[in-house]
């Protein structure tokens, strides 16, 4: 296991992974028309996305992702009153990860704010799965595409999920205070909504 450097672009809000390593997380390319939006958003859709729009996921507890300087310029979207918490920072647009909520244990953090490629590709392993690919920008050829979410990796995701809650794995949180987002949420006006 090692500890990963993230940082937003322009470097004001730096955070810190630890323990991370390929058992201890699952690495994914999610396609999904929300992924997509929020980089849109952000205007990083060319930074952030491949070029079938997959953006890059390392799934981890929450717990094991503190941020250690720059919390001020934290910001939070969601596309919906009940969608996942999108983090970002407002300093530069940078987008950092996706949250549940205050008691899941869960934290995908999107692997651009990784500082070192070469490092985060060993740290990280594998892409375990191409999910969502029915809002790829383009058809995906190959049989680890799927539509939705493979079988196996639903159930590797499911039974991490459930192993980090019984460990405790949603405190400390750098995202959460007393079951709470650390700031408000923005909605996201649908009409404001872009996956191109």
């Amino acid at each position: 296991m090692t500890d990963i450097a993230l940082n937003c672009g322009c470097g004001k809000v730096q955070l810190l992974a630890t323990h991370v390593a390929p058992e201890t997380g699952t690495r994914i390319v999610c396609y999904c028309k929300d992924c997509q939006a929020f980089a849109h958003f952000l205007s990083r859709g060319d930074a952030v996305l491949d070029a079938h729009g997959g953006t890059e996921i390392f799934q981890m507890p929450i717990a094991y992702v503190q941020v250690t300087h720059g919390i001020e310029d934290l910001r939070c979207l969601r596309l919906t009153d009940g969608g996942l918490y999108r983090w970002y920072t407002g300093c530069c647009n940078t987008p950092i990860g996706n949250t549940m909520g205050a008691g899941m244990p869960f934290i995908g953090l999107i692997q651009h704010a990784a500082a070192d490629r070469s490092a985060r590709d060993e740290s990280f392993g594998p892409v375990r799965g191409y999910v969502q690919t029915r809002s790829a920008a383009a058809k995906l050829a190959g049989k680890e595409k799927h539509p939705d979410v493979p079988f196996p990796l639903l159930l590797r995701i499911l039974f991490k999920l459930m192993v980090w809650k019984l460990r405790g794995l949603n405190k400390p949180s750098s995202f959460f205070e007393d079951g709470q987002p650390v700031v408000k949420p923005f909605i996201l006006n649908p009409k404001s909504r872009s996956t191109t």
